[in-house]
């Protein structure tokens, strides 16, 4: 724990002290209560604790622009009271109604909103659509700047594997994904890094699109730590119901691993897994170098983010609870937020965004396997998905206190 904590003590202290505020284009597809750009933009514009009072992010919320205009909006009244100007289009929030970027970063937040689904049930937020236009502004200026993507890249894989490869083409660091990864832990633990993995179970709960995502982002911040770091998924499974529970009986490595990321849950719900969930699902996981992956949406039984980890060598698995606050200010979305500083502030993401695409791909495949009967699919696509993240962890390392606020 000391050494973590002297690592996240390192990583805040490469940000210099002295660094004017960056002004930051807010891109989203609503803004109304409890929606993320509540949670995000909004500690921006009230403060890490949603109180107007400090402590505040840096940076500064400069523009914004809404796709939909719900009936519970926020975002006129928030505008208004905080001198931010809404713009027509993305085009214009980034050129502050210009011809030329005028902004220093993006918060790109497509989650929320009226958008139909496909026949997979993956709701069709208009993610790479608005990065298209965020970035067609960066070429048409000859110059780019960090972009933050809330949750998945897109419903797509092969959409989120453009909007990386644009990433790279243009040069600008780009950080995306789940609140889940970075939030509180107890224990609070990481996978070791370098070490060889054997098995890995996460466990969570809701819809397989909107919260599959989140539990496989979860399972994902600690596989990829493993020796070798991460050299892509061979193959993708949906099971549910009745498959789900002999997935377990037939797999003794998902079964103890199960038994012990569960057993950090602060929600679990008492009684039979089997009556109290009545739609188990699981998303299995054939990773490139070997590692065997389980990902569990068990509504009904839980509803938080454990996971576990077999760690070659060691005796007991790494486990721990992803703690996310149920309720404002949301603290989660706090530790989210000194990420998202840390790359606007450093011009550096702190994690790589490949993370966020091998997690978007695996989902996109799990729920293609769904549509196909729940068929085994390989996954060659995903095999091309390779990265090294840093030793860093890069969660919080404190929680909130008795009045709700972060510490």
């Amino acid at each position: 724990m000391q050494r973590r904590l002297f690592l996240a003590s390192a990583a805040a202290a490469s940000v210099p002290a002295q660094t004017p505020p960056r002004r930051i284009a807010a891109i989203v597809t609503e803004y109304r209560p409890m929606s993320h750009a509540d949670v995000i933009v909004g500690k921006y514009l009230e403060g890490f604790n949603q109180d107007e009072r400090p402590p505040y992010p840096k940076s500064r919320i400069v523009s914004l622009f809404t796709e939909q205009v719900p009936a519970k909006d926020m975002s006129r009244e928030r505008a208004k009271k905080f001198n931010v100007p809404i713009y027509r289009t993305v085009a214009e929030a980034l050129t502050l109604g210009g011809a030329q970027l005028a902004v220093d970063g993006v918060l790109l937040i497509g989650e929320h909103g009226d958008y139909p689904s496909n026949d997979k049930e993956q709701k069709l937020y208009p993610r790479f659509e608005m990065f298209l236009k965020i970035t067609d502004v960066f070429r048409q200026s000859g110059r780019s700047v960090p972009v933050f993507n809330d949750k998945h890249l897109s419903w797509s894989f092969r959409q989120a594997k453009r909007m990386v490869d644009i990433s790279r083409e243009l040069k600008f660091p780009m950080l995306a994904g789940s609140s889940a990864p970075v939030a509180f832990r107890t224990p609070g633990v990481d996978a070791p890094w370098g070490e060889k993995q054997r098995y890995a179970v996460a466990i969570s709960y809701s819809g397989l699109d909107i919260y599959g995502f989140h539990v496989l982002d979860a399972l994902q911040s600690m596989t990829e730590r493993r020796a070798g770091g991460e050299t892509g998924v061979k193959s993708v499974q949906c099971l549910e119901g009745e498959a789900c529970w002999n997935f377990l009986a037939a797999n003794a490595w998902a079964q103890k691993l199960f038994d012990r990321a569960i057993a950090h849950s602060e929600t679990r719900k008492p009684g039979d897994l089997k009556k109290i969930v009545p739609t188990p699902a699981v998303f299995v996981v054939e990773y490139a170098d070997g590692l065997l992956g389980a990902a569990f949406l068990l509504t009904g039984a839980v509803e938080d983010f454990t996971v576990a980890v077999d760690v070659a060598g060691r005796n007991e698995p790494i486990s721990t609870l992803m703690k996310l606050q149920d309720g404002r200010p949301y603290h989660h979305f706090g530790c989210l937020v000194q990420k998202i500083e840390e790359m606007f502030l450093t011009g550096r993401a702190p994690y790589p965004v490949e993370r966020t695409l091998l997690s978007s791909g695996i989902l996109d495949f799990a729920l293609e396997s769904r549509l196909q009967g729940h068929r085994k699919l390989a996954t060659p696509e995903l095999q091309q998905v390779r990265y090294q993240t840093p030793r860093t962890s890069n969660f919080c390392v404190s929680g909130w206190g008795p009045d709700g606020k972060r510490l």
